[in-house]
């Protein structure tokens, strides 16, 4: 698994405190390869996390290395704060237009309450810091992780192209109840959500399912925002879209069903812009006509928070 502001620990994986022995994390992690191993009934995918979480803090030099707040395999960075916009030069392609602040709200609210849980008086050189980040508790490390969630998406969104439109944290009502992205497109208009559970999810039933997701319904959450500025702006979505990392589903992306019409997708991060140019299966394209009409409706009744 990626190792992101929510992800376990290698210590959570495997079971044992932060400060176990050696010897305890090396009978934790024993034990764990026979429980989890596929050929004696266990799942795969623990398996996997298992080993990862071994070679992060296995030997003496790993663990010294992760407990600094650096990973041997990964090298995530020391800091999660928002990446400073880079210029690149030699890309001179038109790029999709944007509207509003992709992850903002999101952040504004881990600010302020990573502060409240810290303590007043207390400094803070740098509120993104790994090893504050992973002291604090899940529900704050869960917002930060969507925040960095809707960046991934962002970026991922602005290379479309000129032919695409897109507005980020729009508002449905109370904030934490917005859409992170409605991109439009000669392919159709999206509704999106960026997630990040930490781990795999599964699907059943039209929704997300899995140990992380816990009662969330995404997808009906979704659906339900999506129809505020449906009748809002008096428009139809194409399709309803969660956007999820890549190792958090096994397929590039999963069909689910449809609501009122719109189709409903889990899709991986990285195949995101495919599925932008080449449409859901079974969609029809939108012509010029459509697309100035619904941007004029959108661009005229979109807010942000």
């Amino acid at each position: 698994m990626s190792e992101g502001p929510i992800s376990a620990t290698p210590y959570e994986i495997l079971g044992v405190s932060a400060t176990a022995s050696t010897d305890e994390l090396r009978r934790a992690y024993r034990r764990l390869l026979r429980t989890t191993h596929p050929d004696t009934g266990g799942d795969t995918v623990k398996f996997v996390a298992v080993q990862l979480a071994w070679e992060r803090v296995g030997t003496p030099e790993a663990r010294s290395s992760y407990d600094g707040g650096r990973s041997t395999l990964d090298q995530p960075p020391h800091t999660w704060a928002a990446q400073s916009a880079r210029s690149r030069p030699q890309d001179t392609r038109p790029r999709a237009r944007a509207y509003g602040h992709p992850g903002g709200w999101r952040r504004e609210r881990y600010l302020v309450l990573i502060r409240e849980w810290a303590g007043r008086g207390v400094a803070m050189a740098d509120p993104y810091d790994a090893n504050l980040v992973a002291s604090a508790p899940r529900e704050l490390r869960h917002i930060l992780a969507d925040a960095l969630a809707e960046e991934a998406t962002a970026r991922a969104l602005a290379d479309l192209g000129i032919g695409y439109t897109i507005w980020h944290d729009v508002a449905t009502g109370a904030p934490e109840h917005k859409i992170d992205h409605i991109v439009l497109g000669p392919t159709g208009l999206f509704a999106v959500l960026s997630e990040d559970y930490g781990e795999p999810v599964r699907v059943r039933r039209g929704e997300l399912i899995g140990d992380a997701v816990a009662g969330e319904r995404p997808m009906h959450e979704l659906a339900v925002r999506a129809r505020v500025i449906a009748r809002a702006v008096r428009i139809k979505f194409t399709a309803l879209v969660i956007v999820l990392p890549d190792d958090a589903i096994e397929e590039r992306f999963i069909v689910l069903g449809s609501d009122r019409g719109a189709q409903t997708v889990v899709v991986r991060q990285s195949q995101l812009p495919a599925l932008m140019r080449e449409g859901i299966p079974g969609t029809a394209l939108r012509g010029g006509n459509e697309l100035f009409d619904v941007r004029t409706r959108l661009q005229s009744g979109v807010r942000f928070v």
